[in-house]
C-alpha cells in the first residue's frame, strides 16, 4: 500500500502495450483508465511515454492531452533491438537518486528485461507497481513488483461504484458520483480510517476543479451531510477533532418487508375473553360458611413447607407492654407515691392561713 501524500512516477513502455493490445481484439487503449487508477495512490508527478512515435502517431494526440511527456527514441535498422528500454531504465534510476519525496515508480510493461530495474528501486527503499496486459506479461516481471495490475481488471472496476438515485438534483450528481468514486478507491488502497479530509484530498486529485461551494455547500462537512441523510453513507464524528470518518457506502435498506394493508385487507380485531354469564337480577354465587364456624384452612403436616398455591398465615409482631411513665426530680426517678406524700406533709406544715 502506498502512502497517499508521496510523489509517484510513471514510465511507459508504449511499444510493448501497443503489442498487447493488438493481440487483443475486445480492449481498446485508453490513458485516462490507467490514470485515474494511479490517482487514487497517490499524487502522479512525473508520467512519460517512451517509444518511435512514427509508429503509433495515432496514439500522440491522447497522451498529449493527458500530459505525457513523448520521449522519441527511433528505432535502429542495424541492431534490431529498441533503445527505448534501456533509455527509461537510465531515466527511472536517475530519478530514484535525484528526487527523494519519489517513493513510488510505475512501470507501465510487461516486458521481462525490466526485472533489474524493479529490484534496484527495490533496493533503494521505492515502492514499484507495474501495469500491463494480461496476454503480453511475462510471469518474471509480475512477481517482481510489489504490485502489479492487469489492464484488463481497470475496466471491471468501473462498474462496482454506487449509483446516484433520482432523488439527488442534477446539479449535484457529478459531486455525489466523485464522493462515491473516492471513497470506494480509498476502500480498494485498504485505508483503516477514512477521513473526511482525506475523502476531499482524493476528490481533488481526482478532479482539480472540484469546488463544494459550486456544487451549493457552504463546507465539504455539508456535503457529506446531505449524503448521509439520503441514505447513501453513513457517517461518525470524532469526539477529539470533531472531524467526520465515513463509515459506510450505500443505501441502507431494511430487509424486513412491510406488508401492504390496502391488499392484504384491514386486520382483524382482538376478540375480548369471554366472561361467566349470569342471570340479570341474580347475585353471582359465593362460598356458603355456616354462621359462627371459622373458614376451613390447609392443613400442612408438621415439617413439610407449604406450597406456592396456599396461602401462608402473615404473623404480626408481639406488642411490647408499656409502663406507666414516671416523674423525675433532678434526673433522679421516684416513685409517685412518695412524691405524693412529700406534698401531704408540706400542706400540713404550711396550715390553713
Amino acid at each position: 500500500m502506498t502512502d497517499l501524500n508521496e510523489g509517484i512516477a510513471l514510465y511507459i513502455d508504449f511499444e510493448n502495450l501497443a503489442r498487447g493490445f493488438a493481440r487483443s481484439s475486445n480492449e481498446e487503449f485508453d490513458i485516462h483508465r490507467i490514470l485515474v487508477r494511479l490517482v487514487e495512490k497517490g499524487k502522479v508527478v512525473m508520467k512519460r511515454a517512451y517509444c518511435d512515435w512514427s509508429r503509433f502517431s495515432k496514439f500522440k494526440d491522447a497522451l498529449h492531452g493527458a500530459g505525457i511527456e513523448l520521449v522519441e527514441v527511433p528505432r535502429r535498422s542495424v541492431t534490431g533491438k529498441n533503445s527505448a528500454d534501456i533509455r527509461l531504465a537510465v531515466d527511472a534510476m536517475d530519478m530514484c537518486y535525484a528526487k527523494e519525496h519519489i517513493a513510488t515508480f510505475v512501470i507501465a510493461s510487461g516486458d521481462s528485461d525490466f526485472s533489474p530495474l524493479v529490484s534496484k528501486l527495490k533496493e533503494n527503499g521505492k515502492y514499484v507497481i507495474g501495469l500491463g496486459m494480461q496476454g503480453s506479461t511475462s510471469n518474471l516481471l509480475a512477481e517482481s513488483c510489489d504490485e502489479f495490475i492487469f489492464y484488463e481488471d481497470l475496466r471491471s472496476e468501473e462498474g462496482q461504484n454506487l449509483q446516484v438515485g433520482s432523488d439527488v438534483p442534477k446539479a449535484k450528481q457529478e459531486a455525489f458520483e466523485l464522493l462515491f468514486n473516492s471513497v470506494e478507491a480509498l476502500r480498494r488502497e485498504n485505508v483503516s480510517i477514512i477521513w473526511s479530509s482525506i475523502v476531499k484530498e482524493t476528490m481533488k486529485r481526482k478532479r482539480p476543479s472540484f469546488s463544494e461551494s459550486a456544487n451549493g455547500y457552504r463546507s465539504f462537512s455539508a456535503l457529506l451531510e446531505d449524503a448521509q441523510n439520503r441514505g447513501y453513507i453513513q457517517l461518525r464524528k470524532d469526539e477529539k477533532s470533531g472531524s467526520y470518518i465515513v463509515v459506510e457506502l450505500g443505501r441502507q435498506e431494511s430487509d424486513v418487508e412491510v406488508p401492504d394493508l390496502k391488499k392484504s385487507g384491514p386486520m382483524p380485531r382482538r376478540q375480548p375473553r369471554p366472561k361467566s354469564v349470569v342471570p340479570k337480577g341474580q347475585p353471582r354465587p359465593k362460598s356458603v360458611v355456616p354462621k359462627g364456624q371459622p373458614r376451613p384452612k390447609s392443613v400442612v403436616p408438621k415439617g413439610q413447607p407449604a406450597t406456592s398455591s396456599e396461602s401462608k398465615p402473615v404473623l404480626s409482631p408481639p406488642k411490647r407492654k408499656t409502663e406507666p411513665k414516671r416523674t423525675t426530680i433532678g434526673g433522679m426517678r421516684r416513685p409517685q407515691k412518695k412524691i405524693a406524700v412529700v406534698k401531704n406533709v408540706e400542706s400540713k406544715t404550711k396550715g390553713p392561713s
